[in-house]
């Protein structure tokens, strides 16, 4: 459920007019829901609840601004990094250090530094190579970092081939069969506390079997890591479980992954840890933008150009993902359209022969479930700038990241003396 919704026939953001936001703030822009965000956060953390020990770690690669980090710092989560950048970010947000788990295969020496000089909860291992340069830079400042070893389990998680991590050809983990002995040579090492495994075989999941299958595998794995005398205290399961882009699609619930979790671990005796991220920002967002025209052409679809550009929403470019596309104001009439950008680019494409509002120059529309990895992956190609972002709380609304325009960006960039 969101709480983005018609009412006497136009589009509100909880009790906030669409309209309103495009009136005072332009377009394109984001627009947020803080009851939506919170709403999908506690139905998840109720849906883990039977577990016993969890710990939840927003993934702020879906959605990194500090608004959004904030409300989920209120809501009891952590976070999930992936950079050096990401992990300020969180701290700047409020949330505990201890509570920041750092992912992400390219961790370079200085964010390693960065996460110890902070104390951070957990580093997640990709590599033997990574733990290595990990301890030693530990031990080098008297420290030992709490780290959980990644491990690729090798199984297709059946979603888009970008966004799949878990196979033997992805570049994420260490191979499953070679778990056992790389925990224990780097258990041996002294500036590592080797507290347990971590797992993300990709997201966008529709379907609970491939995450039953891995979680199957790290089961085992446990089970022989204890019997060769390892601790394992901590097992992270990463995050992936998909959200409805399209009307009418149906994804497995938190509460059916929660059950399928206590069923298949119910063993473990282990602190669960959790990385979600699209399933709680995905639909608590939208990206609001204004017809430009409608090029019609004779017996042709016509294209409804639209001032959002592929460098605002990249997800339909980079993987044809679909995303709903509606009116602020429906005339009760349908057309079919080709929804595109004003970018140079082919690829600058939304929708193609779309059924959707009747829409004319100056109309207003949004793009659904564009609350995670929408602004976080734009751009200014085409020297287009940077799109806002808004934070509607019931009936008042703050822009929560202010419209980069294009001279601002180059503002910061310099021509040397001897081009003069």
């Amino acid at each position: 459920m969101d709480f983005f919704q018609l009412r006497n026939g136009e589009m509100f953001a909880e009790d906030v007019s669409l309209a309103r936001i495009a009136e005072e703030v332009g377009t394109p822009v984001y627009v947020y829901s803080r009851a939506t965000l919170e709403r999908h956060a506690r139905v998840f953390r109720e849906a883990l609840e039977p577990l016993g020990r969890v710990h939840l770690a927003f993934a702020v690669k879906s959605n990194p601004n500090l608004a959004v980090l904030r409300v989920m710092r209120r809501e009891g989560y952590g976070a999930d990094v992936v950079s050096g950048g990401e992990m300020a970010r969180a701290l700047a947000s409020g949330m505990p250090a201890e509570d920041i788990v750092f992912s992400g295969v390219g961790k370079n020496a200085r964010e390693m530094r960065q996460g110890l000089d902070a104390g951070i909860g957990q580093f997640n291992l990709e590599s033997e190579e990574e733990g290595v340069e990990l301890a030693a830079i530990a031990a080098a400042q008297g420290q030992r970092a709490r780290c959980a070893l990644r491990v690729n389990p090798d199984i297709d998680a059946g979603t888009h081939e970008k966004i799949s991590t878990g196979k033997a050809d992805n570049k994420f983990g260490v191979p499953i069969d070679q778990a056992v002995a790389i925990y224990a040579r780097l258990a041996a090492l002294p500036g590592l506390e080797m507290r347990g495994l971590a797992m993300h075989i990709g997201s966008q999941l529709s379907d609970l079997a491939p995450l039953e299958a891995a979680f199957t595998r790290m089961g085992e794995l446990i089970a022989e890591l204890r019997a060769n005398g390892h601790t394992v205290t901590h097992a992270d399961l990463g995050g992936g479980l998909g959200v409805p882009y399209k009307a009418g699609e149906v994804f497995p619930s938190p509460a059916e992954y929660g059950a399928m979790i206590a069923r298949v671990a119910k063993d473990w005796d282990v602190t669960f840890m959790f990385e979600p991220g699209r399933v709680i920002a995905g639909n608590a967002g939208v990206l609001l933008t204004r017809v430009v025209r409608v090029k019609r052409n004779a017996n042709r679809t016509p294209f409804v150009i639209v001032d959002a550009a592929m460098n605002d929403l990249a997800r339909p470019a980079l993987y044809g993902s679909w995303h709903d596309f509606e009116a602020v104001k429906p005339r009760g009439i349908r057309m079919t359209g080709n929804i595109v950008g004003p970018i140079c680019e082919t690829g600058d494409t939304f929708a193609t022969d779309r059924e959707t509002d009747a829409l004319e120059p100056g109309d207003l529309a949004v793009f659904r479930t564009a609350g995670a990895y929408g602004a976080t992956m734009a751009s200014s190609y085409n020297s287009r700038g940077f799109v806002a972002e808004v934070m509607v709380d019931g009936d008042r609304f703050a822009v929560v990241a202010d419209r980069i325009l294009p001279e601002e960006i180059y503002a910061a960039e310099r021509v040397p003396e001897w081009l003069d």
